[in-house]
């Protein structure tokens, strides 16, 4: 059972990124995008949050987004900053500090009725063991994942809705296949395009869930 729950992820992983590579559309997704702050400097993190344990010392930013291509996502827009972040949380055994940066996005990159609410920064005092997610989870509750592990909602924003299809002019459409979230080159940008990030996040999200219920069985 576990092995064929596995091989349905990699199909999955499979079929969104051959939709990657299709020609490109004047459409976007509507997303929580996740950076990687080490050095001062945002990039596009190459793991999702649930898979990435930063060190004592990082930040991770998520920015809420709409974009159509892989080479313009926004960053957020608070400096990774971890000295001024967390300047007034001391180091204590046991546990590590992560800087956290929320941007909620731009009102025009809002889902219809919603207005993003103010940016959120934070210094997470977390075991030493903590993911990236666990991070974000400790500042800003609550998270909304979907099945496949990807981020939908941080603090309850967006109230429904996950990596949304959109038109140019930013109106949803039906949900596609493909999800953006992490995969990056060497400029901070999706790798693959947001459909073949997309499909970088189903396998890792797969992958921690079928370990975790490995180590429970």
């Amino acid at each position: 059972m576990r092995r064929s729950r596995w091989a349905g992820a990699l199909a999955l992983a499979g079929a969104v990124t051959a939709l990657g590579a299709g020609p490109a559309q004047a459409q976007g997704y509507r997303y929580w995008s996740f950076w990687d702050g080490a050095g001062g400097t945002w990039a596009y993190a190459t793991q999702g949050p649930a898979t990435l344990r930063p060190a004592d010392g990082a930040v991770a930013g998520f920015r809420f987004t709409v974009s159509a291509e892989s080479s313009a996502v926004d960053r957020p827009r608070a400096a990774a900053d971890f000295g001024k972040l967390c300047s007034g949380t001391p180091q204590k055994s046991g546990t590590k500090r992560v800087g956290v940066v929320v941007d909620f996005g731009s009102a025009a990159d809002a889902p219809d009725g919603e207005r993003p609410p103010r940016e959120r920064t934070a210094c997470a005092r977390v075991p030493e063991d903590a993911s990236a997610g666990e991070a974000l989870a400790a500042v800003a509750k609550p998270l909304r994942y979907d099945a496949q592990g990807l981020l939908c909602g941080v603090a309850g924003y967006p109230e429904a809705g996950c990596a949304e299809q959109v038109s140019g002019s930013g109106t949803s459409e039906p949900k596609a296949p493909g999800k953006p979230s992490a995969g990056a080159d060497g400029d901070g940008g999706p790798s693959a395009g947001l459909l073949g990030g997309g499909a970088a996040v189903v396998v890792l999200g797969a992958a921690a869930v079928w370990q975790a219920r490995r180590r429970r069985g």
